[in-house]
């Protein structure tokens, strides 16, 4: 049986949960408080089949110091080996475009990013496959808005997307 390293690191957008396979990381679940940690531990358990051990020196180092550099405003570009296990098909390939073809800073339609796969009438299918993304952050659905400037959706709430597009200068940082 494949382990499962997890581990709850504080962010300027709440505790993540950050799990990782032999593969690379896999899970990045927002607000990770109590019940949501134990909630997203359960389910990650059933759908990979693995031991999960809490550890933060192994798998998880390099994730927990990238995204600890990228809050920070000194990382522009994820180089993680990801697993890609927990999607498949038409999202893995949407989420794939994500990650490779929208950089720090910027921004892309729900349309052209269906355009981009070869599938132009897929706006509401993107839509979601952002929201059933296991890596957000990493594979940056937040820069994903509707092609009127509004922002979308967001699985971790609208409020993190508009800090996340903050912190890479797509936003006006808060006021307060």
């Amino acid at each position: 049986m494949k382990s499962i390293e997890w581990a709850t690191v504080g962010t300027d957008i709440g505790p993540l949960l950050l799990a990782a396979t032999g593969d690379g990381l896999v899970s990045v679940v927002f607000h990770a408080d109590a019940a949501v940690r134990e909630k997203s531990l359960e389910r990650l358990s059933a759908q990979l089949g693995g031991e999960l051990v809490e550890d933060t020196e192994g798998r998880l180092a390099e994730p927990i110091r990238q995204l600890a550099a990228y809050f920070a405003g000194g990382l522009k570009e994820f180089t993680l080996p990801l697993d890609w296990s927990l999607t498949a098909g038409f999202n893995r390939q949407v989420l794939r475009e994500l990650a490779a073809g929208v950089p720090y800073g910027t921004v892309v339609g729900y349309g052209e990013l269906a355009r981009r796969v070869g599938q132009p009438t897929a706006a509401q299918a993107v839509g979601a496959a952002m929201g059933a993304n296991p890596l957000p952050v990493v594979v940056p659905c937040h820069r994903v808005v509707e092609s009127d400037g509004g922002l979308g959706g967001f699985g971790g709430g609208l409020e993190t997307k508009r800090q996340l597009l903050a912190l890479e200068g797509v936003l006006p940082a808060p006021l307060f």
